[in-house]
């Protein structure tokens, strides 16, 4: 069995921001949820260190367990937060950083199979600017014998180039023990947890350092470090939806979200923002500026350009949705079109039915939404109000400027719109 503890008590004083650090989003999702996502198949258990005063953070990590640092009093401390959740444990336990979510599955299995040879496993890595990172110092056979902090660090320790990651992995059995007498008697005045690797040396246990890409190891403490880590998911995101069979005609413009889903043969323009709950089928194309949200588009659909689809939108097979057309709670039949200048709330159109420029579904009246319903080949002409709650039958017409304010049968043309009046000679009257 092997358990993980999350250390995500920080307040992120350098992100200048009320919530807590490890909240803040990459790729549509708290980063925290990253590492809990790349742990859960390696860990059957994992446990989040949370500051006092933190709902929303314990509510994004659920259902796993959290536990309260009341006082933070360093990385050591935090980590002895959990002990009381893992009476009795007998496995293995790593304790990780909410602030690194760019953790592979892959690299945290060759972290818990680098322990199965060792008493202690860690992280490392060799930044291509070491920084303020701590140390990693190793003795002639490689082990390592301990993890000196910057600020503690001699100028020789400073020229190491291995730096500690900050992640560790042991038996609960012997890490709660080194846990447990960590000392706080450096510049901090904080129990660090890298001396624990001191403590396993000192027992004759073997440390050994895993090493990983700093792409992937590297802590996020400020917004532009926040922007460097969003880029570096996104080349990820990119890359494996291209490997993956879509097209993405400028990839660095494209935004995609943690679970955007792109079938094969799908063609995506510059310029487009996929937010979270997307799934797009095989053959659709995505036209530029386009914004998609908790949405689907079927089969041969097309999209765009400029089309926005909000949570809810069903864009159904071989559908087009053209420019500025906006759709909400909106289901679209096969085939069916909505082509330019168009706002589709809480209705279901039918297959083949076509929407003029300009249509809008009137739903919500001051208090409650309501829903609007169009048949299978309908023709809502250019400039029709749809006000709900309201149905226009199969192959209904409502005349172009129409303000429909009740149900159109089936085949019928319904026109709703003032009479015009020519008044001759009028319209010159009082020109010179």
């Amino acid at each position: 069995m092997r358990t993980a503890i999350i250390l995500a008590a920080g307040q992120g004083t350098r992100m200048k921001s009320a919530m807590p650090k490890v909240m803040h989003r990459i790729a549509g999702r708290p980063m925290i949820r990253h590492l809990i996502a790349a742990g859960e198949p390696v860990f059957d258990r994992v446990i989040v260190v949370v500051g006092p005063g933190m709902p929303e953070l314990e509510k994004a990590v659920a259902p796993h367990a959290t536990v309260v640092q009341a006082e933070r009093l360093g990385t050591g401390h935090a980590a002895r937060m959990a002990a009381p959740l893992l009476d009795g444990f007998s496995g293995d336990v790593a304790v990780l950083y909410g602030d690194n979510p760019l953790i592979t599955t892959a690299t945290l299995e060759r972290l818990v199979q680098g322990r199965a040879s060792a008493g202690l496993a860690l992280l490392a890595m060799r930044p291509a600017d070491p920084a303020k990172y701590g140390r990693v110092v190793q003795g002639g056979s490689g082990a390592v014998e301990r993890i000196v902090e910057w600020a503690d660090a001699s100028e020789a320790e400073r020229a190491i180039g291995l730096c500690n990651a900050g992640v560790v992995c042991a038996a609960w059995a012997d890490l709660s023990r080194w846990l447990a007498g960590l000392r706080n008697d450096n510049r901090q005045s904080e129990f660090y947890l890298t001396d624990v690797v001191a403590a396993a040396h000192a027992e004759g246990r073997r440390a050994v350092a895993v090493e990983a890409p700093e792409a992937e190891l590297r802590g996020i403490n400020s917004r532009v470090e926040l922007a460097a880590a969003e880029a570096e998911v996104q080349s990820r995101l990119r890359a494996a939806a291209m490997l993956g069979g879509a097209t993405l005609v400028q990839p660095e413009s494209v935004t995609l979200s943690f679970d955007t889903k792109l079938g094969q043969d799908v063609v995506v323009d510059p310029h487009v923002v996929f937010a979270p709950g997307v799934t797009v089928e095989d053959d659709v194309a995505i036209r530029a500026f386009s914004h998609l949200e908790q949405c689907v588009v079927r089969r041969g659909a097309i999209i765009g350009p400029y089309a926005r689809l909000r949570p809810g939108a069903d864009v159904g097979e071989g559908a087009h949705v053209g420019n500025f057309v906006e759709l909400k709670a909106a289901h679209l039949g096969a085939g069916a079109k909505a082509n330019h200048l168009t706002y589709l709330g809480d209705v279901t159109v039918g297959a083949g039915a076509n929407i003029g420029a300009g249509t809008i579904t009137c739903n919500y009246d001051g208090v409650n939404k309501h829903r609007t319903e169009i048949g299978a080949g309908a023709f809502i002409g250019s400039d029709t109000a749809l006000v709900a709650p309201v149905r226009v039958g199969a192959r209904a017409v409502t005349a172009a400027g129409s303000v429909i304010t009740e149900d159109v049968p089936d085949d019928a043309l319904a026109i709703a719109r003032g009479r015009q009046a020519n008044k001759p000679g009028r319209g010159a009257k009082g020109k010179t």
